[in-house]
């Protein structure tokens, strides 16, 4: 073997913490507090770790909303060599997410690793409140697909939720008198307790109408009844969004992700 693959092999990986110490999926609620960004993805093919301390967990899930996703909790001190360690031993494509301090600590902490953007995760459980009526919301059947399809296209077409992507449940919507498709919602990535609504669009001839929240407040009551707990995920600009959930009883956490650089796209 040539001498310059012998150094190479010895090499330390990229972040050379300890062994992160593996723990079962169902043991994460209780070491995060119930919080729900890290009961998300605790689901499927997930793979949780926490430091020996048990002051930082970090749970690694593949292919969430569309990335995939390590959530964080705990210590910044304990974090950032946990998620190093969690980060050689998962694979860089995935990308922490969690309380922007918490984010802020790993891009300042780890090598090559940089803030992707913050955002917010909404949540909110069954909590007594009641929810609006849905008037006229329905799930949807796979003869929709086509107008689901059309309709994200028109009205979000940034969605991450689409009726041809693995993880989406099932869809929802509202139809206007002449029968036409004019809003949808998705159930999408969710975990057994954590459901995940994703994919809200409205048509634009129908914006400012209230569909936006009627299809929100029929897709959530139903999550809720399945799962016990609904989160979304929403950009910081998007205050009109934010203010619908809000009224739907949704509490509003500022939230950041980071990416190793390599792996940013």
């Amino acid at each position: 073997m040539p001498i310059d693959n012998c150094v190479e092999s010895l090499m330390p990986p990229p972040y050379a913490g300890p062994m992160p110490h593996e723990i079962d999926l169902a043991d994460v609620g209780g070491l995060t507090g119930g919080d729900g960004l890290c009961v998300w993805p605790a689901q499927g093919a997930a793979r949780a770790f926490a430091s020996h301390d048990r002051r930082a967990v970090a749970v690694a899930g593949p292919a969430l909303s569309r990335r995939d996703r390590m959530a964080v909790h705990g210590d910044p001190g304990a974090l950032v060599p946990l998620v190093g360690a969690v980060l050689d031993e998962v694979g860089p494509t995935f990308r922490p997410l969690g309380d922007r301090h918490l984010i802020r600590a790993l891009a300042d902490g780890l090598p090559d690793v940089k803030i992707a953007g913050e955002f917010a995760w909404m949540e909110r459980g069954r909590d007594g409140t009641e929810l609006p009526d849905e008037n006229g919301a329905r799930w949807l059947d796979e003869a929709d697909t086509p107008e689901i399809a059309a309709l994200i296209d028109t009205g979000f077409p940034d969605s991450y939720a689409r009726p041809d992507v693995p993880g989406v449940n099932r869809w929802s919507g509202i139809r206007d008198a002449s029968g036409h498709l004019v809003a949808v919602a998705a159930e999408a990535w969710s975990a057994p307790t954590v459901g995940l609504l994703s994919g809200v669009a409205v048509h634009p001839s129908a914006r400012g109408t209230g569909l936006g929240a009627r299809i929100c407040a029929f897709t959530v009551a139903e999550i809720l009844a399945d799962r016990g707990r609904c989160g979304l995920m929403v950009d910081d600009w998007n205050e009109p969004a934010q203010r619908v959930y809000r009224t739907l009883g949704f509490s509003f956490r500022p939230v950041a992700a980071c990416a190793v650089t390599s792996n940013e796209r």
